[in-house]
């Protein structure tokens, strides 16, 4: 659906930052100071433009919400003071790669870089310069609430304990889940497909070199589906997180932003420009293209995949040899073929977490029936066939310790972790300077340490 972006609604996007680029429009209203921590200030207008904000993302207005954001802006400052006082640091790298994921964000909600510009009557590198001390502040604030809680841990009796006091409704509902055994093959790729996916990508580093900006184009371009959203960008790996010989052409790039020759790896071709390099790691942006595969190798893979399912029926060998002997999937292959959930690491799929192709074929099969051949995609793009077959089927149930043990462990921590943050902001509270101004003092969360 096409949304037309007014002043307004850029202006909500923009939120998301949770201040405002000063500056860059005629202000509507005289601000005010509602409250100071240390050296920090929270200004009537962040609070204002932080409710829009909640709204605007779907979230019930309540009567009380300009107070419940004043608490957490008020938490987030306390934090930000220490944060500075303990010389915590954020490196270039990192603000850069945020900086550049937020851009990008804002970029695809209104349309175009131009249209961003236009709309603060700024070049990217004057809005850059704007968000980049913001988003510094933020990563401050993030690194030392986790710092805070980042040598917590949770024992095996703390969990049991923390589930058997939970009352019923607050354990939450698990739906239906399976568990997947599959078995994966890629079609292969003739010289003549490989040919044209370099030839693209010789137009789009041309295209870069020319002035174009290499995230845009890998928005538009790459066959990466987990980065093409973020303009290509993969986030700090080291060498050991990437291919070989993606690894080898991303770490031998200089830092000036060029762009890499054209680099084969096992999921296609790409162009490589590096952000920033941290230590042994870097943070890069690419565009993969992937060849396409013709209609003869697809046959011949879907031939190949019925010729499994009949030995398997056959009993001349179970699925999990089977798996084991030709599924080219190395994460599944090893474990009877069982699939992983990319989401949370575990062997359990809900249906809705399924890719839309799959949940097809899932939902109407019989525990043990094994699917018919049929095409999909793999995490990074790549078209692949696959037979399938359901191992388990776990019914929707209200979480428990022996089938959900991880994601009660998981509540429990958290529990604790905030636990011990409330504590430091108590404690913190009253070792701060805190001005809170009386237009604010109708919220009745500042009676706990917030007033002196």
């Amino acid at each position: 659906m096409k949304i037309n972006f007014s002043k307004k609604t850029l202006l909500i996007l923009l939120l998301i930052l949770s201040v405002k680029i000063a500056g860059s429009q005629e202000k509507i209203m005289i601000d005010r100071v509602v409250a100071t921590v240390g050296d920090k200030i929270i200004l009537q207008s962040d609070i204002e433009n932080q409710v829009i904000q909640i709204v605007t993302q779907g979230y019930p207005a309540s009567e009380n919400m300009d107070c419940e954001v004043l608490n957490q802006l008020l938490t987030q400052k306390l934090l930000l003071t220490q944060a500075e006082l303990d010389s915590i640091q954020v490196g270039a790298g990192r603000v850069e790669s945020e900086l550049e994921r937020r851009l990008m964000y804002f970029i695809r909600q209104v349309g175009s870089e131009k249209k961003l510009e236009e709309f603060y009557n700024k070049s990217i590198i004057e809005i850059k310069e704007d968000f980049r001390p913001l988003i510094e502040e933020q990563l401050k604030t993030q690194m030392m609430q986790s710092n805070l809680v980042s040598e917590i841990d949770i024992s095996p009796r703390a969990v049991q304990k923390f589930y058997k006091d939970q009352p019923d409704d607050s354990i939450p509902m698990i739906n239906t889940q399976y568990e997947i055994n599959q078995i994966l093959i890629y079609p292969s790729q003739n010289e003549e497909a490989k040919n044209e996916a370099r030839e693209k990508l010789l137009s789009l580093r041309q295209r870069i070199i020319d002035g174009e900006r290499f995230s845009t184009l890998a928005v538009l371009y790459s066959e990466d589906p987990g980065s093409a959203r973020r303009g290509g960008e993969l986030g700090f790996r080291s060498k050991d997180e990437l291919d070989p010989e993606f690894a080898k052409a991303a770490f031998k790039l200089s830092d000036d932003g060029g762009i890499s020759r054209i680099v084969e790896s096992e999921y296609g071709f790409h162009i490589i420009q590096l952000i920033a390099r941290e230590s042994n790691q870097v943070n890069v942006r690419h565009i993969l293209v992937i060849p396409k595969v013709d209609i003869e190798q697809k046959v011949a893979t879907k031939n190949k995949l019925d010729s499994i399912t009949n030995l398997i029926k056959l009993d001349s060998l179970t699925f999990a040899k089977a798996a084991l002997k030709f599924s080219e999937d190395e994460q599944s292959r090893l474990n009877e073929g069982l699939m992983v959930n990319p989401m949370n690491a575990s062997t359990r799929f809900a249906l809705d977490e399924l890719p839309s192709n799959e949940y097809s074929v899932i939902k109407d099969l019989k525990i043990g029936e094994i699917s018919q051949p049929f095409e999909s995609r793999d995490e990074n793009g790549k078209i692949a066939y696959k037979i399938v077959k359901i191992k388990k089927q776990i019914e929707a149930h209200r979480a428990n310790l022996k089938d959900d043990y991880e994601l009660i462990e998981q509540m429990a921590l958290m529990e604790k972790q905030m636990e011990v943050v409330d504590k430091w902001i108590e404690e913190k509270k009253k070792k701060t300077y805190i001005h809170i101004d009386d237009s604010a003092l109708k919220c009745e969360f500042l009676k706990n340490g917030w007033i002196k």
